[in-house]
């Protein structure tokens, strides 16, 4: 199957309920922008990458940064017919965002 922005999700795809289980789990100080998800296979797995940018108004990005990471790491992830393999926080290329990678695999 091609991906296009353009085209919709495929059916099941957890992009936005993984959008408002990260909306409940943040800090009030952190502010979920455009999202975007790509597919993604490997020769086992068929999934998705999804990539979250947060707005940050902490002063200290590196602390926000390593409690999102903590916290999402720890985190129940409830999709079905999903399973969350990596999740990643990472600083963007802009000082005040942060930039959260969810890869999800087809269960």
């Amino acid at each position: 199957m091609r991906w296009s922005p353009a085209l919709p999700p495929r059916p099941g795809c957890p992009h936005r309920r993984l959008r408002r289980l990260l909306a409940r789990t943040m800090a009030p100080t952190l502010t979920i922008g455009a999202s975007t998800f790509r597919p993604w296979a490997s020769a086992n797995f068929v999934g998705a990458r999804h990539v979250f940018p947060c707005a940050v108004a902490a002063d200290d990005h590196d602390s926000a940064r390593a409690t999102l990471q903590a916290e999402l790491t720890a985190a129940e992830w409830t999709l079905p017919g999903h399973i969350v393999a990596d999740v990643a926080v990472e600083h963007s290329d802009d000082a005040l965002t942060l930039k959260i990678e969810i890869l999800t695999v087809e269960d």
